[in-house]
Formats: structure tokens, C-alpha cells, sequence
């Protein structure tokens, strides 16, 4: 099935189907099910065309979502960097923004950078 141009599967409840769009989480699905009156334990490939129609517009409405929420978030960053603030600076340098420690625990977020040296043993294969 697809809403709002994101393949959304069948088999899992439509509350859960629906994180699987960028900017809705499990509070926000539950959310757009309650004001939608749609059940959230129903399957995704079980909604009638009318049900699919009252999420779509719902969230075209009331949701930002996708492309339009990247930009955003996009341009919130970039307005950062631009005053040169503390975060833009983090984020410039591709370092934890929010507080995290960088001593250990930052690798994913410095490109997993390993500056530890092994035994110095080389191996019998290298000879």
C-alpha cells in the first residue's frame, strides 16, 4: 500500500505501519487514528479506500512530513552554522551536538575513527 508516496507494509497494524513515514512516530500515528476514528489494531491491508483517503488527507493537512520536514530541519541547521552558535559549531565539525560525551562513545558520529594500536605483534601471514 502506498500513502502520501512512501510504501507503507501490509502485515503490521496501521499504527505501527505508519512510522514508517519520516516525521510520525508512535505518539503522532496514535494521534491521526484517534481524530481519523480509524481502529489502530486494524492491519494496513485491511483499510477500505475511504479509511486510506481520511489518513492521507489528514496528515497533508495537519502533518509535515517527508522532503518538506528534511528541509526544514535542513535550514534550521544551516541558520546555526550561519551565527556561529555552540551547536552549529558541533555540527559543523560532525561531533555530538547535545551534550553527549565525546571521549568514548562518539564514534558512529566521527566516522568510527579507531585510534587504539593493537599488541604491535604482526601476524605470521603478513612475514
Amino acid at each position: 500500500m502506498r500513502l502520501v508516496g512512501i510504501n507503507i507494509p501490509d502485515n503490521k497494524r496501521i499504527e505501527i505501519a505508519l512510522t514508517y513515514i519520516y516525521g510520525i512516530g508512535r505518539a503522532s500515528a496514535v494521534q491521526i487514528l484517534e481524530s481519523t476514528g480509524i481502529d489502530e489494531n486494524k492491519k494496513a491491508k485491511d483499510l477500505s479506500p475511504g479509511e486510506i483517503n481520511k489518513i492521507k488527507e489528514f496528515i497533508e493537512k495537519r502533518q509535515k512530513i517527508e522532503g518538506e520536514l528534511r528541509q526544514i530541519i535542513r535550514s534550521n541547521i544551516k541558520r546555526l552554522k550561519e551565527i556561529h552558535c555552540y551547536r552549529g559549531l558541533r555540527h559543523e565539525r560532525k561531533l555530538p551536538a547535545r551534550g553527549q560525551r565525546t571521549k568514548t562513545n562518539s564514534r558512529t558520529v566521527r566516522g568510527n575513527v579507531r585510534k587504539t594500536v593493537g599488541s604491535g605483534r604482526r601476524k605470521t601471514e603478513l612475514k
